[in-house]
């Protein structure tokens, strides 16, 4: 039997992701914060459902304790725990920043720092969900959660260059836009961008748009899953799994840093925008 700890499992990514280990013959112990989700999942599936919130060390303790009254190791953590909030970087809370550095990074290190005993008992790997903000050029207004996720790409390469010396294997999964209920949360943040800002109503109005569009063209969940299988079951993984990350975005990406920011402002500060977005149907 081959055990592993997914974190966020109690919906999106994380929900699909621990279901399909479980189904695939793998103990799951699937973490999470909202009691209703878990109790769902130990009706619906095999997984050992886990309360644990990846911002406080002490439910991390406890949950380490009811793993160990199972197993005493673990083949692989799975983190996708994570949030996305948009926002201003000078107008937002700056609660906004720590909370997604929190949870998306600190709630990562935590998480295996706490069982990597166990991993290191049978020689597991450590998988860490990242994004394409993770080594995209940032989009304005994502700040907060983009800068998360640069700083997860800095911790995973850096933990997977300490762990190479006892051949343990780190990976990254640097997924695209992905049909999960983050969207409907990232919207609602975004609205409340728009509704609160003295600044960039116009911009933001027009942004907007373009992220329904984002959001229309997102992927369905398979591919990610898939590659995630991947990750936990091939004898030598790849250092990281880029799935379905944005064609736009990549071509964006070749430019040079002066050019996108003219693209952004022209675009955005000009009737186009609204012109492109209107004929689109959202």
């Amino acid at each position: 039997m081959r055990y592993a700890l997914v974190t966020g499992a109690t919906s999106g990514l994380g929900k699909e992701i621990a279901i399909r280990l479980s189904e695939s013959g793998w103990c799951v112990f699937a973490c999470g914060r909202n009691e209703k989700a878990l109790g769902e999942i130990k009706k619906t599936t095999y997984c050992h459902p886990l309360k644990m919130d990846v911002v406080d060390q002490e439910s991390i303790n406890e949950a380490l304790e009811e793993v160990l009254k199972i197993t005493d190791h673990l083949d692989a953590i799975i983190n996708f725990s994570g949030i996305q909030k948009m926002s201003s970087l000078i107008e937002g809370d700056i609660n906004i920043i720590k909370q997604s550095l929190d949870v998306n990074l600190l709630g990562m290190a935590r998480v295996n720092k706490t069982f990597f005993p166990l991993i290191k008992k049978c020689n597991g790997r450590i998988i860490n969900c990242s994004s394409e903000c993770g080594w995209m050029t940032p989009q304005p207004f994502n700040g907060s959660y983009t800068l998360s996720k640069y700083a997860v790409e800095a911790y995973n390469d850096s933990l997977r260059r300490e762990l190479m010396f006892l051949d343990i294997p780190v990976i990254k999964i640097q997924p695209g836009s992905f049909k999960t209920a983050m969207h409907g949360k990232t919207l609602d943040s975004f609205d409340r961008l728009i509704n609160s800002t003295k600044m960039y109503r116009e911009v933001l109005e027009k942004m907007k748009g373009m992220m329904l569009i984002e959001l229309k063209m997102a992927n369905e969940p398979e591919a990610l899953i898939e590659a995630v299988m991947k990750a936990v079951n091939d004898p030598h993984p790849r250092q990281k799994y880029r799935v379905k990350n944005s064609p736009l975005l990549e071509v964006i990406e070749v430019m040079h840093p002066m050019t996108v920011d003219r693209l952004y402002k022209k675009f955005l500060e000009s009737d186009k925008a609204s012109k492109l977005i209107s004929k689109i149907n959202l």
